[in-house]
């Protein structure tokens, strides 16, 4: 792959990478790069918002370079206080444990286990020992710890902040200098910590690591990020059927974030796919194909055309009342436009409020075809059930 397309991938749903000239140098070197991420195991279980980092992994990954997958098992004792407004809860070490070896499993399903290295932070942190982290802490100031944003605004409200909680930025910066990473991934609510390692590995006379963010991915509400405490969350290990449902459920809009950020899709084949929806394709449809290539990824092909078929029949079930009334529609000539249909059968109260509905997409036949054309025609000998708006349905014979 050629040094822009690369770059093309790398970038492709990054909310900033600091710095971009030194990332680009440092491709053009050819050498073998170091892509560091680090994740605290605070929960065994995964979900779709912690797997945007895990896919930009697998790019750096599929372009030949050394990922590093970062278990904190060490930070995680300490607590991430990243975007908290209270001291959280530090874990104990079998809770850590557990919990990483879960981690282990499921991040083998986008990741390659041959080409990745699995640490663990306590490896060099339990080395540098109480004396060094003392040196470690002397390098930063109270002053500059309160510049980060959560910090700042926890001080400023007289809330507390607990002295352990300083040091989270310093372990993850010295990780880097561990690692001696050329890369570090993050999310855009480690700003600070990922700029600490940058700080720190000058400090050691090592080229400073460059800092790619990602942005953090909204919950089907699309409105928060991410989060099983919120309930907006697909979890990997969610059943085929719970996880269809639920990328079913998100906007039209947010589904094109979601196939930005977790589709193994190119760039081309994403514009292939806007373009279909340009051309007249439901966007229902484009998002059936995203919900099918991620439970592929974390079950498999068919355990998604399973869920895909159990979704078409909850759909329909859904969709049609179980008591339907009949009509029959008698008409003169072979055929009969869907507007005068409708209006016939008392399912709307003219012409034009059923050419009004049709417009507004609110017309669909055997509830999964949607009514488009105006000027549709109906031909004599038919049977349908036509549903306009949501209550509304008759089961017409077109006599």
């Amino acid at each position: 792959m050629d040094l822009q397309t690369a770059l093309a991938e790398i970038k492709r749903g990054a909310e900033e990478i600091l710095i971009e000239d030194e990332l680009v140098e440092k491709l053009k070197s050819g050498k073998k790069l170091k892509i560091k991420a680090g994740f605290d195991p605070t929960a065994p279980d995964l979900h779709l918002g912690h797997t945007v980092l895990i896919n930009k992994m697998k790019t750096f990954q599929d372009l030949g370079h050394e990922v590093i997958f970062l278990i904190g098992d060490f930070t995680g004792m300490i607590g991430d206080p990243t975007g908290k407004n209270v001291t959280r809860k530090p874990l104990t070490r079998d809770d850590v444990l557990a919990n990483a070896e879960t981690y282990k499993e499921q991040v083998f399903k986008i990741l390659d286990p041959a080409k990745t290295t699995v640490a663990f932070n306590s490896t060099w942190m339990e080395t540098l020992g109480a004396a060094g982290m003392i040196k470690l802490a002397a390098r930063q100031t109270v002053a500059r710890m309160l510049e980060r944003d959560d910090f700042k605004k926890r001080y400023a409200g007289g809330q507390s902040i607990a002295i352990h909680e300083f040091l989270y930025p310093l372990v993850q910066g010295w990780d880097s200098v561990a690692l001696e990473a050329d890369v570090e991934l993050g999310g855009t609510d480690q700003r600070f910590n990922l700029l600490m390692g940058r700080e720190l590995q000058k400090d050691e006379g090592q080229k400073p690591q460059t800092v790619l963010m990602m942005p953090l991915l909204e919950g089907t509400d699309g409105v928060q990020k991410m989060s099983k405490s919120l309930g907006n969350y697909i979890g990997i290990t969610d059943e085929p059927n719970d996880m269809f449902g639920k990328v079913m459920s998100i906007s039209d809009e947010l589904m094109w974030r979601y196939y930005d950020l977790l589709s193994a899709l190119s760039i081309e084949e994403i514009a292939a796919l806007k373009q279909r929806v340009a051309e007249g394709v439901n966007p229902r449809d484009i998002k059936i194909e995203l919900a099918k290539e991620l439970i592929a990824r974390f079950h498999s092909a068919d355990a998604a055309e399973g869920a895909h078929q159990d979704f078409i029949k909850r759909f329909q079930k859904n969709a049609l009342p179980d008591e339907i009334p009949e009509v029959t529609v008698t008409i003169a000539e072979e055929s009969v436009f869907i507007t005068n249909l409708l209006k016939e059968a008392n399912l709307v109260a003219s012409t034009s409020e059923a050419m009004r509905m049709i417009k507004q997409g609110a017309v669909k036949i055997n509830g999964e075809e949607k009514v488009t054309d105006t000027k549709l025609e109906v031909a004599k000998g038919t049977t349908e059930i036509y549903q306009v708006g949501k209550r509304k349905f008759a089961k017409i014979t077109v006599a």
